[in-house]
Formats: structure tokens, sequence, C-alpha cells
């Protein structure tokens, strides 16, 4: 049976994540900031307890956390380790009981780093700072129980086979807890599941697909194929069930450019040949946990 996830925010339930920026942050004293990052960051924790608490009340198995649930943790400016914050040990409490609640009630829990995370870029900079990035989502991962930190695989820069060797090298350079959870999306410019599949076979990392996105930058494989191919990459690395990404055109396939995503998801996008098979599947839709219980009641 499938299990059916929800990305980062709700539309309706009452629950929310709050952020800041660094110019923002840069106002303050340091120890004002640290007040300022310790509550955001006790606030967004109480919001993830409450976050699994609903999700699984509607019947949903999967929640992916946002990029920016410690705001700010990596900057280099305005950059903090949780035990700096006054409140350390009251946010540490609250991920302790999203583990627990993870656990008695089976939901998966993942992440999806920003764009600027590029494990394929020219730039040694960028990578350094992709690779802090991801070392910090995998540190929350650890803390909670997650086990997926989804990425694509980035720019081409002029030659694709060029950038995919740079992110089979990179690769190497991740901390442990990264590797162990790392896995690749195709996207719907640059990196097909053609592409993608070599790669994922020669790391031993699971690849998620996503199927808009093949619909948007097709290959030689079918719905079919590209589904399979992503099941056998689960298998072969042992992590678990596959992960599958589903949305619908905003504007319809015939209205313009398909890339962004519905308020949510037409049926008729989604593929008979996940039907019969144990996979997440995450619904990237706008109106959020709405679309993901329409899907469920459609299908169930």
């Amino acid at each position: 049976m499938l299990r059916f996830g929800l990305c980062c925010l709700f539309r309706n339930e009452p629950i929310r994540f709050r952020q800041t920026t660094a110019k923002a942050l840069l106002t303050f004293s340091d120890k004002e900031r640290r007040e300022k990052l310790s509550t955001l960051c006790l606030e967004n924790a109480n919001s993830l307890v409450m976050a699994l608490t609903t999700v699984h009340r509607l019947g949903i198995g999967a929640f992916r956390v946002s990029s920016q649930f410690l705001p700010r943790y990596t900057h280099p400016d305005v950059g903090y380790t949780l035990d700096a914050l006054p409140e350390f040990e009251s946010i540490v409490s609250n991920l302790e009981k999203v583990k627990q609640l993870r656990e008695e009630w089976d939901i998966r829990l993942s992440f999806h780093p920003d764009q600027f995370v590029l494990l394929s870029s020219p730039s040694a900079e960028v990578t350094r700072k992709s690779i802090a990035e991801l070392d910090y989502q995998a540190m929350l991962a650890e803390m909670i129980g997650a086990d997926v930190i989804n990425i694509h695989a980035g720019g081409v820069y002029g030659d694709k086979k060029t950038a995919l060797n740079r992110l089979l090298k990179n690769f190497q350079y991740l901390p442990e807890r990264v590797q162990s959870r790392l896995t690749l999306e195709n996207d719907d410019v640059s990196y097909t599941v053609e592409d993608l599949l070599p790669i994922c076979s020669e790391l031993k990392t699971p690849m998620v697909y996503d199927v808009h996105h093949h619909r948007c930058n097709p290959d030689g494989m079918s719905i079919a194929e590209a589904s399979l191919g992503c099941m056998e990459s689960w298998q072969f690395a042992e992590r678990g069930e596959p992960y599958f990404h589903l949305s619908s055109p905003k504007y319809g396939w015939a209205g313009g450019n398909p890339k962004p995503h519905a308020e949510m998801i037409d049926m008729a996008d989604f593929p008979e040949e996940w039907l019969k098979i144990k996979a997440t599947v995450d619904i990237e839709a706008k109106a959020k946990e709405l679309a993901v219980i329409e899907v469920m009641k459609s299908l169930y």
C-alpha cells in the first residue's frame, strides 16, 4: 500500500514554521541574536511535534521537513550551534519527542535541501557550502529519525558528463551521516531519470523519481521503466521503500508552461504503475494537506 507525504507546510491546519533573514539578525547584538534564534528554533520544534500529531490524525504517512527548520543555521555571518542557544535543552527535548512519535506512528521524515545545494558545481566554495548545509540537515535528520535527504544533480555547466563526474567525486567528501541518507532526484530541466540511474548505481544511492519532472523533461524511458529503475535503486542500496514525487501542472499540459505546480492533483496524472507497490509518494501541490487527503480519498 502507498504511503502519502505532505511537503513542509499546511494550508488549513494551524501549524506554522517561523523564518528570519540574515539581514534582520545582523541588527541585533550577539546576545539578542541568540535569544531571537532560540525562540524561533523552539517554536519550530514545537510546531514539528504538532505537525506529526496532525499528519497522524489525518492518516498521512510522511512529512517533509523544511530545510530552514533551524533558521540560518549555516549562514557565514549569523550561523550558530544548537548548544549556544539559551533554550537548547527544550529544543532538543522537543526534537526527541518528534523522533519518538515518528517511531511510534511509523511516519517517514525527509528533507529536500534548497536549490543552492550543489555537488556538481565547478566552484569549490559552492561545494564547501553545500557539504556544510547537507551535514546540518543530516545532524537534524539524526535527531528526529529522518531517513532521506533528497537533492537534484544541479546544473550542467556546459558539460553534463563533467558535471556528473564532479558529483561522483564530491560524494566521497560527504560525512557518512549524509551519504547514508542522500538520494538523487531527476529534474525538469537538466537531468533525466536515464542520466541519474547509472550515477545512483555507482554510488549505491537511491533515486527519487519525480514523474512530473519526467513528463516535463522526458528521456528514452517510459513511466513504467523509470518507476522500476527507481524501485531497483532502493533495493540495491538497501534503504527501505522507494520514494516518488507527484504533482500536476498549474495550467494543464496544454496550457503553456507545465512546470508550476497546481493547487490539487489531477488524478489522471497518477501513474497506474504505482497502484500496487509499497512506496512513499510526496504530493507536491499548493493546497498542501487538502491535496494529500483528496488523493487518498480518490484511491482508497
